[in-house]
């Protein structure tokens, strides 16, 4: 945790880590974009760099970011999609202005001039991955602390948790120290 701030939790799927930035949403929830400051690092490691964010951005972005889970964990458990969620992904999808530009190197770059920008290619990228448009599926986290929505690429399509390192970490450690216990009342 640097600068009093927890770290990001940053994946190969832009909706999903955008989704991260709340998480152990079933625990005590840990909110990683507190102020405009750190949504603008949170931009900025994500590829989609501003110049600055005020509170009402803030709040825009984290009303995507909910109806982005709620739409992704409708997706993963099969329910009808919430209409409130849908219609603010649109809304934000439509109200940027962000471009596609390609580097020298051959890569896909982001120009974005504002928050808003940032938002609707945040939206575009939801959409794909909630429409089915992209390769995966999406699943909800194992662990009963974070039920995140993640969108799972591998290649048997049934990984269990948002995070290796983190959920399923202390899942199998949890498993480990319960046999430990298990192992030594038994002695």
């Amino acid at each position: 945790m640097r600068s009093g701030f927890p770290d990001f939790r940053l994946g190969s799927v832009l909706a999903t880590s955008f989704t991260a930035t709340l998480t152990e949403r079933r625990g005590e929830p840990v909110e990683r974009i507190p102020t405009p400051q750190r949504l603008v690092d949170w931009l900025a490691v994500s590829g989609l760099a501003v110049e600055s964010c005020t509170a009402a951005q803030l709040d825009l972005a984290r009303e995507l970011r909910e109806a982005i889970h709620a739409a992704a964990t409708a997706t993963a458990t099969r329910e009808v999609l919430p209409a409130a969620a849908v219609q603010v992904i649109n809304d934000r999808s439509v109200q940027g202005r962000a471009a596609a530009v390609l580097t020298s190197e051959g890569e896909r770059r982001w120009r974005v001039a504002g928050v808003e920008d940032a938002l609707s290619v945040i939206a575009a990228d939801a959409i794909s991955i909630i429409s089915g448009e992209r390769d995966g599926k999406m699943a909800l986290c194992a662990s009963p602390t974070c039920l995140a929505a993640f969108f799972d690429t591998s290649q048997s399509r049934t990984r269990r948790w948002c995070d290796m390192n983190t959920c399923g970490n202390r899942s199998k450690k949890a498993r480990f120290q319960a046999n430990q216990r298990r192992k030594s009342g038994s002695s």
